[in-house]
């Protein structure tokens, strides 16, 4: 077998075997959202969620153990020996990769609840996926923009409103609930066009987390700060390289960081005393992101509790 060759037979076999994991455990869930579907009890509905998030775990299981069994991958894992499946999270990262999606599916896996995303709510369409992800409770956001908000007053915290009301069913059970704060992959392009403060990352977007503070911060134990670093490759890093064994280290560095006081239903877009309080606080973790990323690909030690704060 050729050295060109390998990869493209390595990276074949694993997307293959992938895909059928999840065409199986999707033709499970969908029998489960049927039902979910067909019976409107609440409490009914409550019991099939549990269930289907279950069969998504499973899912991210196998998937971990068809990675293992074909890619040998130096794991480098700091900071999540004290997490908890008990407890609900806000996962905040930087974003490099498809790949980052895996990563964090297989750090996280059985160390906290299930990773969910808050989605548009015009992606509840999207053929199979949107019925999926309204079946494992992914909450849907409405957000007005600011220019809207001036032509209809009238719509003034509603977006947040029904946000905080999608969120009431955490309140049944533990979530962690995933943001990539810089809303699109690291390139060096972005970076330059950007002109970023920050040596390894993008300019990270605060509303987001603005948004799931105020919507849920009374059901969130913590925030948990991911840094992720794949230090023998170059940005940008494909899901593919992934796949073909191309990326030989990933390093997950967690930081618990406490969640920001009075956030409590506060407006991003229409309260300025918030939006710089939480633009500072963002800004903070991603000062500190950027000095652990050097740290890392420098090769210098860092503790799992370093600069767990801003």
């Amino acid at each position: 077998m050729t050295q060109s060759f390998q990869p493209l037979l390595v990276g074949g076999l694993t997307l293959l075997l992938f895909s059928l994991n999840t065409i199986w455990w999707c033709g499970i869930l969908y029998l489960f959202v049927l039902i979910k579907l067909l019976v409107p009890h609440k409490g009914f509905r409550r019991h099939i969620s549990r269930i289907l998030v279950v069969i998504a775990n499973v899912w991210i299981e196998c998937n971990s153990f068809i990675f293992s069994i074909i890619h040998k991958v130096r794991w480098d894992v700091r900071g999540v020996e004290n997490l908890s499946l008990a407890h609900s999270y806000l996962v905040v990262s930087n974003h490099i990769s498809w790949s980052d999606i895996f990563v964090l599916q297989h750090v996280f896996k059985r160390r906290i609840p299930f990773l969910k995303f808050f989605l548009k709510q015009e992606l509840i369409w999207v053929p199979l996926l949107g019925i999926a992800w309204w079946a494992l409770d992914f909450p849907f956001l409405k957000r007005h923009s600011r220019h809207f908000l001036e032509k209809h007053p009238e719509m003034r915290g509603k977006d947040v409103a029904a946000t905080r009301k999608s969120c009431e069913k955490f309140k049944d059970y533990p979530v962690s609930v995933m943001n990539f704060l810089e809303g699109t992959r690291f390139t060096y392009q972005k970076h330059a066009k950007q002109n970023s403060p920050y040596e390894y990352l993008l300019v990270p977007r605060a509303g987001g987390v603005a948004l799931v503070f105020s919507s849920m911060v009374d059901y969130l134990s913590s925030v948990l700060d991911v840094t992720i670093v794949y230090p023998e490759n170059v940005p940008p890093v494909h899901f593919w390289d992934l796949l073909s064994g191309k990326v030989p280290h990933i390093t997950v560095h967690v930081a618990v960081v406490p969640i920001p006081e009075n956030v409590v239903g506060r407006s991003y877009e229409e309260d300025a005393g918030f939006r710089s309080e939480i633009q500072k606080w963002v800004n903070g973790l991603w000062q500190a992101k950027d000095r652990r990323i050097a740290a890392i690909k420098a090769g210098r030690e860092v503790s799992a509790d370093a600069n767990a704060a801003p």
